[in-house]
This record gives structure tokens, sequence and C-alpha cells, in this order.
């Protein structure tokens, strides 16, 4: 029902920064709680950053000070923007839409995934 297609990762010195985009599909992208999660080599998935649909936003302290999340509906776009890159930051980052009525089950949807690498 949704698809999610995340562009902007690359190779970037530590210190650099980096703005990644992800672009959904549908008509309901305002419904959604978006997320950027990351998986580095050997490690699980974890949540950096999540804002609603309303725009209020929560960050990994991992990345507190350094990412932003930002929202635009009416492009249908989320993004991610990486300042003071370090190479833990290093991973696979995935943009995540996320739904849920109190009444029905949680609803989640995945893009791709784009790389990141961070390394001098």
């Amino acid at each position: 029902q949704v698809q999610l297609v995340e562009s902007g990762g690359g190779l970037v010195q530590p210190g650099g920064s980096l703005r990644l985009s992800c672009a959904a599909s549908g008509r309901d992208f305002r419904l959604y709680t978006m997320g950027w999660y990351r998986q580095a080599p050997g490690k699980q998935r974890e949540l950096v950053a999540a804002v609603t649909g309303g725009g209020s936003t929560n960050d990994a302290d991992s990345v507190k000070g350094r990412f932003t999340i930002s929202r635009d509906n009416a492009k249908n776009t989320v993004y991610l923007q990486m300042n003071s890159l370090k190479p833990e930051d290093t991973a696979v980052y995935y943009c995540n839409a996320h739904y849920n009525l109190p009444w029905g089950p949680d609803y989640d949807y995945w893009g791709q995934g784009t790389q990141v690498t961070v390394s001098s």
C-alpha cells in the first residue's frame, strides 16, 4: 500500500554532512509516523529519528544535536539532515512508515535502504 524510496546516501569524511530523502507513494501520507532507522554490519536495526504527521519529532541520543528529521506532507517526503558525521554513523539507512489504529494492528512499511559511509 505504501512504497518508500530512499536517496541521498554516499561516502563522506568525518565531520561532513549528508541529506537523505524518502519519497512515499499513496494518498494518506499525513496519517503515518515516519522514521529513519539504520543498521550497521553485525548489528541490529535501530531507530535514528521519527516524526509524526503533525511534525513532532524524536531523536536517538546518539544523534541529538547532529541529525534533524523533517517532513513535507505536500511532497510526501521525509528528510534526514545529517551533520557532524562520525565513522560510527556508517550504516544502511532505512525509511519507515508506521500506522496504527487503537482497535487494529500496526502497519509498517520499509524502503530498500541507502548506504551511508563515513570514512577519512
